[in-house]
C-alpha cells in the first residue's frame, strides 16, 4: 500500500475513533448532569465505575493468556526444522510475520481482550450481586446449601468458568497455530510430528481444559437444582437426576481430574507420545456419555415412567413449595365458597358494601369521553387507558378514575410543531381529573370532580368545586412523553414576559390562554456556552448555540416519563407497566411499583415475564415487559415521580427482600429510603400491582395444588380466561381494581380481583383479589366447589347477551350510526352466589365521538337464570330482586359479605318409614327439649329478619346440638326429632 493510502486510511480510522469516543463522551457527560441532578450519581459512578473495572481486568486476564501463550509458542519453537516441502511453504509466512511478530501478537492479544471486556462490563450486575450479596436464611432442599449462593454466587461463578473455557480454547488454538508455523508441529515428514516442547504446552493447556471442566461438574451439581424436569413437568432434579445424575456428575469430575494428570503424565514424563492421552480424552468422552447419559436414561425409561407419579412426588412437592415461596404465595388465604345461592337475594337492594361500589366507568372506554369533555385543546391527551385511584371526598372513600391532561407532543399542528413551540411553548401538561367510578350523569358521562380549566361545561354534569385540590397542578413529567420529548424552560430576566402555554382559562376556542413560566427545581442548567454546546452535540440541534429562547437562566427537562426516569435511576429494578398518578400533598405524583427479580431460585417454576404479563391491555396504556425469564419476584420498592420538578423517590416496600438489601448495600447503603419513612398520605395510595398479581394470578393456577399427586395428574388445574367480549381474539382478561368487600373481609377494601376457570372449561373455577392490610400485601382466594355451576365470565356474557329479550334491546341500541362496547365484566361474590355486572355502553359513528354508558347488564347466580338490562344500576338490583322474588328466592338472606346458614331440614316425622326415632330419656331426652327449642328460636329469627338474633339463635343450635351428641354417646346415631342435620 502506497504512503497516501496508508495515511488516508489512518485518519479514516482516526476519524472514527473520534467521534466514537466523542458520542460516549457526551453521553457520560450528561447522563452524569442529569444524575447529579436528581441527585443519583451514587448509582451513575457505581454502574460506571464496576462496568469499567471488569472491561480492564477481563479483557486484560483475557489479553495476557493469549498473548501469552502466543509468546511461549513462539519461545519453545524449534531451532532447527527438517526440511520438507510443507516447511518451506510455511518459510514464507515466518519470514512475513516475524518482523513485526510482537505486534501480530500484541494486535491478536488486544483484539480478543477488547471482546472479552466488552462482554465482562455487561455483567456488571452480576458482579455487584456477587460482591454484596448474603444469606436468605433459607436452605436448598437437597445440597443443604443457602439459597443466596443460587441467587448471588452461582451466576458469577458459572460467567467466571465461561471465562476460563474461551481463554483456554482460544489459548489453544493460538499456540497450535504457533507451534505449526513455526515448525513445532509438522503433518509431514519423517520422525515426531510434535516437539517435545510443543507437546508439553500444548498438553498442558488440554491437561487445564479438563480440570476445567472437572469444575463445571462441581458446579453442574448444584445447577440441577434448576433444571427442567420432563418427567415431573416442574422445575428442579427429578428421581432419576438425584439418584442417577447427581452421582454420575461426580464420578465425572474425579474422571476429568485422573485424565487431566494422565494427559500430562503420557504425554511428557511417560511414552512421550499422544496415544495415550488421547485415548484418555476418548475414555472421558466414553464417560459421559455412559455414566452421564445413558445410566441416567435408563434409570428414568424403566424405573421411574412406569411409577412416576410416585417416585417424582417428592421433588414435585420440592418444586411446589419452592415456587410458592419464590412467588410470594405462601400466605396465600384460600376460603372455601359454595357459591350454592342460585336467585338473587332480597339484600342485593339494601346492600352497602358490594352492591353501590360496584365500578360502571371502565378506565380504557371512558379514556375517549375524558378526553372529548376534558381536552379542550386538540394537544391534551389523556391516553389509551385511565387509571383506578381511591379519594376520601366529604368522608366518603371510593374508587375514582383518574387521568393526567398531559401534552401530546404528536398531536400538535404544523404550525405548532416547529422547533421554538414543541420545546419552548407546548412544555406540560395541567390537571389531574378524576371522577367518581360508579356513578354517570348527564346521558352516561363521567361526573367530574377535578382538574378543572375553569369551565364546568354543563351544570350538573360535574362538581360545583374541585374536590381533590392540587395546589401545583402542571404536568412536565408524564407517560405521554417520549424520548425526544425535551422542554427547555426558564426566561431570561424577571421582566420577560411568560413564553409557556399554560392552560386556557376563557370558554371556546377563542377564549384567552394563560402563560408560565417554570418555578420548579427540575431539569439540567444550560445556561452557559459549554452546556448548550454539548447539548447541541447531544440532541444533534443547532438551535442550542443559535435560538434566542434559551438564555442564562434555561433549563432542559429530559427523560420525562416516568417509569424511563426510575429504571434509569434504578436499573437494577424491574419496574410494573402501569404507572399511576395521585394527589399527594397537593402536588401530582406519579406512583411506580419495583420489582426484585432472579432467576436462579433452585426447584422454583421458571417464567417468562413478558407472556405472564401480557393480557388486552398490553401496550394500550400500559407498557410491556421485556422477555425475561425469572423464578424469584418481590414488589420490594414503590418508587414515586413529582409530576412538575421531576424528583424519583425510591421507598422500601418489602423490608425482608435479601435482593434488594444486596442492592442497597451495592450503591452505598442509603439509596433506598427506609419503610418507616414512607408518608401516610402517600401510602393510602398504594395499590396492589397488577403485574405482580399477574404472575402470581397465573402461577397459582397450577401451584394451587398442594399435593404431589394432585399436582401430577394436574385434573385440578385452573386457567385464566379469555377477554369475555371477544373469547376468540386469545388475549386473557385483565384483572380490575375494585373498592367492594369479599366473604371473609372485614371491610371494604381497594383491591385487585381476577376471576380463574378449570383448565379447558369455562364455569368459575375461583375469585382471587389483591390488597393491602395494615400496610402489608395480602393475596386472597375464594375457591368453588369442583362441580359448581356458577359460569365463567365468558360464559355468563354470552349468556347476558344472547338472552332474547336483552338481544333486542342490544340490537335497538346499535345500528349503522353506532356501536355497542361492553365494559369490565364484574364477578362479586355476594350472598353465597355470584352477581355479575358489566356495563353497556354506546358510541356513536360520527366524528369525535366518544362511549357514553347508556345501559347496565346484571345476572345472579349461574349466568343465564336471572339476567337483566337496565338503565342504571339500581333499576337493575331491583329488577333482579324481583326476578328473585318469583321463583321464590328467601325474603331475609343474610347481609352481605357474609355466607347464610343453611335452613334448618327437619327430619321425616314418625310416620315416615324411613325413619325411627330411637326412645331418649333422662339427661339425653333434656338435651333433645334443648335443640328442639333452639330449633324453634332460629325459625323465628329468621322470619323476623332480625339477623343478630338469627346469629345468636344459630350458636345456641350448634351448642344444643353438641350437647345432645355428648348425651347420647360417642357412635350412637341417635338424633332429636325435628332437629337439622348435624351438618347445618
Amino acid at each position: 500500500m502506497s504512503r497516501r493510502g496508508r495515511v488516508t486510511i489512518g485518519v479514516l480510522v482516526g476519524v472514527f475513533v473520534l467521534f466514537t469516543l466523542l458520542g460516549w463522551g457526551v453521553q457520560a457527560w450528561t447522563d452524569w448532569l442529569w444524575f447529579g441532578k436528581v441527585d443519583y450519581t451514587e448509582v451513575f459512578s457505581g454502574v460506571l465505575v464496576t462496568r469499567l473495572l471488569l472491561f480492564v481486568t477481563v479483557g486484560l486476564a483475557m489479553a495476557v493468556v493469549v498473548g501469552g501463550n502466543l509468546w511461549l509458542a513462539h519461545r519453545l519453537r524449534p531451532r532447527l526444522r527438517p526440511q520438507s516441502p510443507e516447511q518451506a511453504t510455511l518459510e514464507r509466512y515466518r519470514m512475513l510475520l516475524s518482523p513485526r511478530l510482537g505486534t501480530w501478537f500484541a494486535v491478536v492479544s488486544v483484539v480478543v481482550g477488547l471482546f472479552a471486556g466488552l462482554s465482562a462490563q455487561s455483567r456488571w450486575s452480576q458482579w455487584l450481586l456477587f460482591r454484596n450479596g448474603g444469606d436468605f436464611g433459607v436452605k436448598d432442599p437437597e445440597f443443604g446449601i443457602d439459597i443466596g449462593f443460587y441467587v448471588f454466587d452461582l451466576p458469577f461463578w458459572r460467567y467466571l468458568l465461561g471465562v476460563a473455557f474461551t481463554a483456554v480454547v482460544l489459548a489453544l488454538i493460538g499456540a497450535l497455530a504457533v507451534h505449526y508455523v513455526f515448525g513445532g508441529v509438522r503433518l509431514q515428514g519423517v520422525g515426531d510430528r510434535m516437539s517435545n516442547a510443543a507437546r508439553a504446552h500444548l498438553s498442558a493447556l488440554v491437561a487445564v481444559f479438563v480440570l476445567l471442566k472437572a469444575v463445571a461438574y462441581v458446579l453442574d451439581r448444584r445447577t440441577m437444582l434448576l433444571e427442567y424436569n420432563d418427567g415431573a413437568n416442574v422445575y428442579g432434579a427429578g428421581y432419576a437426576d438425584i439418584n442417577a445424575l447427581l452421582p454420575a456428575k461426580e464420578i465425572l469430575a474425579y474422571i476429568s481430574v485422573v485424565v487431566a494428570i494422565a494427559v500430562l503424565v503420557f504425554s511428557n514424563a511417560w511414552m512421550r507420545n499422544l496415544v495415550w492421552p488421547g485415548i484418555s480424552l476418548a475414555l472421558l468422552g466414553v464417560s459421559a456419555v455412559a455414566i452421564g447419559g445413558i445410566y441416567p436414561w435408563a434409570v428414568q425409561t424403566f424405573e421411574v415412567k412406569p411409577s412416576a407419579r410416585d417416585k417424582e412426588a417428592r421433588y414435585i412437592e420440592r418444586s411446589i413449595e419452592a415456587t410458592r415461596a419464590a412467588f410470594n404465595l405462601g400466605g396465600v388465604e384460600t376460603r372455601r365458597y359454595a357459591a350454592s345461592n342460585l336467585q338473587p337475594p332480597a339484600s342485593l337492594a339494601t346492600d352497602t358494601a358490594v352492591v353501590p361500589n360496584a365500578r360502571l366507568l371502565d378506565p380504557q372506554l371512558v379514556s375517549e369521553t375524558y378526553t372529548q369533555l376534558q381536552q379542550v385543546r386538540g394537544f391534551y391527551d389523556f391516553g389509551p387507558k385511565l387509571d383506578i385511584d381511591r379519594y376520601a371526598v366529604e368522608g366518603k372513600t371510593q374508587d375514582y378514575v383518574v387521568g393526567v391532561r398531559e401534552i401530546n407532543y404528536g398531536e400538535l399542528t404544523a404550525q405548532q410543531s416547529n422547533w421554538i413551540n414543541r420545546h419552548t411553548v407546548y412544555t406540560h401538561g395541567y390537571g389531574l381529573v378524576a371522577a367518581p367510578a360508579n356513578r354517570v350523569v348527564c346521558g352516561g358521562q363521567p361526573y367530574f370532580v377535578s382538574g378543572f380549566l375553569g369551565d364546568r361545561s354543563q351544570e350538573g354534569c360535574a362538581a360545583p368545586t374541585d374536590q381533590i385540590p392540587a395546589s401545583q397542578p402542571r404536568i412536565y413529567y408524564g407517560e405521554r412523553m417520549e424520548a425526544g420529548d425535551y422542554a427547555i424552560v426558564g426566561k431570561s430576566n424577571p421582566d420577560a414576559n411568560p413564553a409557556e402555554f399554560d392552560r386556557p382559562v376563557g370558554e371556546g376556542d377563542d377564549g384567552a390562554e394563560s402563560y408560565y413560566t417554570y418555578t420548579g427545581s427540575g431539569g439540567v442548567e444550560i445556561g452557559s456556552f459549554s452546556r448548550r454546546l454539548l447539548y447541541a452535540i447531544k440532541e444533534q440541534e443547532s438551535n442550542f448555540l443559535l435560538s434566542e429562547a434559551v438564555n442564562e437562566n434555561s433549563k432542559l427537562l429530559y427523560v420525562r416519563n416516568p417509569r424511563e426516569r426510575v429504571e434509569k435511576v434504578a436499573p437494577f429494578l424491574t419496574v410494573d407497566g402501569d404507572p399511576y398518578p395521585a394527589v399527594i400533598d397537593g402536588r401530582v405524583t406519579w406512583i411506580i411499583d419495583g420489582y426484585t427479580t432472579a432467576a436462579t431460585y433452585p426447584y422454583a417454576e421458571r417464567i417468562n415475564l413478558q407472556t405472564e404479563t401480557t393480557d388486552e391491555l398490553t401496550n394500550r396504556g400500559t407498557f410491556q415487559q421485556a422477555r425475561e425469564n425469572i423464578n424469584y419476584i418481590r414488589n420490594s420498592v414503590k418508587a414515586t415521580v413529582d409530576a412538575y420538578d421531576g424528583t424519583v423517590t425510591l421507598y422500601e416496600f418489602d423490608d425482608g427482600d435479601p435482593v434488594l438489601r444486596a442492592w442497597n448495600k451495592a450503591f452505598g447503603g442509603d439509596l433506598i429510603k427506609s419503610k418507616t419513612e414512607i408518608p401516610a398520605e402517600l401510602s393510602a395510595h398504594f395499590r396492589y400491582p397488577a403485574d405482580l398479581f399477574k404472575v402470581q394470578r397465573n402461577v397459582l393456577t397450577r401451584f394451587h395444588v398442594t399435593s404431589p399427586g394432585d399436582f401430577y395428574s394436574g385434573q385440578d388445574f385452573w386457567q385464566v380466561p379469555n377477554v369475555p367480549d371477544a373469547p376468540d381474539s386469545g388475549q386473557k382478561q385483565p384483572p380490575y381494581y375494585l373498592f367492594t368487600q369479599f366473604p371473609g373481609q372485614e371491610e371494604a377494601r381497594f383491591q385487585l380481583t381476577a376471576a380463574v376457570t378449570p383448565n379447558r372449561r369455562q364455569n368459575l373455577a375461583a375469585l382471587m383479589s389483591g390488597s393491602y392490610v395494615d400496610g402489608k400485601p395480602r393475596l386472597e382466594v375464594l375457591e368453588l366447589p369442583e362441580d359448581t355451576r356458577i359460569s365463567g365470565p365468558v360464559q355468563v356474557h354470552q349468556q347476558m347477551t344472547n338472552n332474547a329479550q336483552i338481544r333486542q334491546q342490544l340490537n335497538l341500541l346499535s345500528s349503522n350510526q353506532a356501536q355497542v362496547q361492553y365494559g369490565n365484566l364484574l364477578s362479586l361474590p355476594f350472598g353465597d352466589g355470584m352477581l355479575y355486572v358489566e356495563p353497556v355502553y354506546v358510541k356513536s359513528n360520527q366524528q369525535q365521538a366518544y362511549p357514553l354508558l347508556q345501559k347496565v347488564l346484571l345476572s345472579y347466580g349461574d349466568g343465564g337464570s336471572f339476567v337483566v338490562l337496565a338503565d342504571n344500576l339500581a333499576d337493575g338490583i331491583k329488577q333482579l330482586v324481583e326476578q328473585g322474588e318469583k321463583a321464590g328466592a328467601p325474603s331475609t338472606p343474610p347481609p352481605s359479605g357474609e355466607t347464610p346458614a343453611p335452613t334448618p331440614t327437619p327430619t321425616p316425622t314418625p310416620s315416615s318409614p324411613s325413619v325411627t326415632p330411637p326412645p331418649v330419656t333422662g339427661e339425653l331426652a333434656d338435651a333433645a327439649q334443648r335443640v328442639q327449642a333452639a330449633i324453634v328460636e332460629l325459625r323465628a329469627a329468621q322470619e323476623s329478619g332480625d339477623f343478630e338474633r338469627y346469629g345468636r339463635a344459630l350458636k345456641a343450635l350448634d351448642e344444643a346440638t353438641a350437647a345432645f351428641e355428648q348425651a347420647a354417646g360417642p357412635g350412637s346415631a341417635a338424633t332429636p326429632t325435628g332437629s337439622p342435620s348435624p351438618g347445618g
